[in-house]
């Protein structure tokens, strides 16, 4: 294990005779960490912090499974695991609701302006309540937009319904699942959705043909006044893209869970009061880390046991 990951899912391996190894120190593991380590592995039980490449899977001649601590895998080359016949894993469905939850949360944030508020309260400088003090944005009656109505984006839909909102969303496909649990919602191209939505919020899996999917031009389609939200990867937005359209007015406000070159951030973002910024908190909660430490585990011990992991991802299918 690249890092320390919940016991249950250690005490798991243990119990099933497996010699687990684990990274002692609660941080992401170095190159030279994995080189050393990976040789003598049969499973990898990676992180998404780890690049699993062609060169880190060439050194280890015994491993069966990469199992991913995460939903994506574009940390890891599949095209190289699939020539070796290693089998990859992740978490899904486990990390959904906690996921939706905080985007929730990084909306009202951003809406309701709590982040300045707070530092305002504590920073000593509130001279008690005044009728125009840290406006915002009511939620009641404004557009969604959802890029990506997997199951993310379906569950966040649902919750913005709650308050109100009104939902329109962007997918390869119609989504059933979105569509059949939020009345109204309506599959919209995606310059319509700029153009319309209040808030965009993003859900989509990286990969290369959504890379900076959000960069100059999709931010001065938005509205002037609108909020943008990404929970899913960073480099679904250019970062540097981004500051100056907050900068220079093309939409209103960010809120983030996640960075285009984590665990960095673009410095001027970190002084603009038009921003909620989070340390990639989306998954993290107990039971949902708990959950997705288990599905690691059971889809290391299935390989194991030489059969087909539950959670094998689909480009990697024609393995088992």
């Amino acid at each position: 294990m690249s890092r320390e990951i919940p016991e249950v899912a250690v005490e798991a391996l243990r119990a099933a005779g497996l010699v687990v190894e684990v990274n002692p120190v609660d941080r992401a593991a170095t190159r030279e960490e994995l080189y050393l380590g990976l040789p003598r592995a049969d499973a990898f039980l990676a992180c998404l912090t780890d690049r699993v490449d062609a060169a880190l899977l060439e050194s280890a001649p015994r491993l069966k499974v990469v199992a991913n601590f995460a939903v994506g895998y574009n940390n890891i080359d599949l095209p190289a695991a699939r020539e070796r016949r290693i089998f990859v894993t992740n978490t899904p469905g486990v990390l959904t609701a906690a996921t939706a939850d905080l985007t929730l949360a990084l909306l009202l944030a951003l809406a309701r302006r709590l982040a300045e508020g707070e530092a305002l309260v504590r920073g000593g400088r509130w001279k008690g309540w005044g009728p125009l003090q840290l406006l915002g944005l009511d939620l009641e009656g404004r557009i969604l937009g959802i890029v990506g109505a997997g199951a993310i984006g379906s569950a966040v839909a649902r919750r913005a319904a709650a308050f109100g909102m009104r939902i329109i969303y962007h997918s390869r496909s119609r989504s059933s699942r979105l569509e059949g649990n939020v009345p109204g919602a309506v599959r919209v191209p995606f310059e319509h959705l700029l153009r319309e939505a209040d808030v965009v919020s993003v859900h989509l899996p990286y990969s290369a043909a959504v890379h900076h999917l959000f960069g100059e031009r999709t931010f001065r389609a938005m509205k002037r006044d609108a909020l943008f939200l990404n929970t899913a990867r960073g480099p679904v937005h250019d970062e540097g893209a981004l500051v100056r359209a907050l900068k220079e007015g093309w939409i209103a406000g960010a809120g983030l869970d996640v960075y285009e070159k984590e665990p960095s951030v673009h410095p001027e973002l970190l002084t603009m009061p038009n921003t909620v910024l989070l340390p990639h908190l989306g998954s993290a909660t107990r039971r949902t880390r708990d959950r997705m430490a288990m599905l690691a585990a059971t889809n290391i011990l299935a390989v194991m046991r030489g059969e087909r992991p539950p959670n094998l991802v689909p480009e990697l299918s024609a393995l088992a």
